[in-house]
């Protein structure tokens, strides 16, 4: 899908839309991260390295993040837009957290579990709204 390396400005970064049970087993809580830098809250992701696996750099930009380890599961969509006149594209998946604990540092102050419904208020970006979407829609029984 990507085109031709020197003519090819599309930025590309993955990350997961990450996922715990809630306490008291009554449902799940999604994490949100805060980015002082652009003072918003989203799901954990960022810029993958020259050929790293999509996955392999969600997983590291998870862990980068929040602290946590996690369990990636389904794929979910692919998120597009334009940063600095560039475009951007984000791979994403839903992934469960397995361990670990957040330390605040220059890319991520604080970090936030809630309900479903609350993370899709919380959330500044539209794009990242329909990733929880997505994820409820996934973990769905058939």
């Amino acid at each position: 899908m990507s085109g031709d390396p020197t003519t090819d400005r599309t930025v590309r970064a993955a990350g997961c839309v990450l996922w715990r049970r809630a306490p008291g087993g009554d449902g799940i809580e999604l994490c949100l991260v805060h980015r002082p830098r652009y003072d918003d809250y989203s799901h954990p992701k960022g810029k993958l390295k020259r050929g790293e696996d999509p996955l392999a750099g969600a997983l590291r930009e998870v862990a980068e993040e929040t602290g946590h380890t996690c369990l990636p599961g389904v794929v979910l969509p692919t998120v597009r837009y334009e940063v600095a006149g560039r475009p951007k594209e984000v791979r994403y998946w839903a992934a469960e957290a397995t361990d670990g604990e957040f330390v605040p540092n220059d890319e991520v102050d604080h970090l936030l579990w809630l309900a479903p419904g609350a993370a899709r208020a919380r959330l500044t970006h539209d794009h990242d709204r329909t990733l929880v979407d997505a994820l409820l829609a996934a973990r769905r029984p058939v």
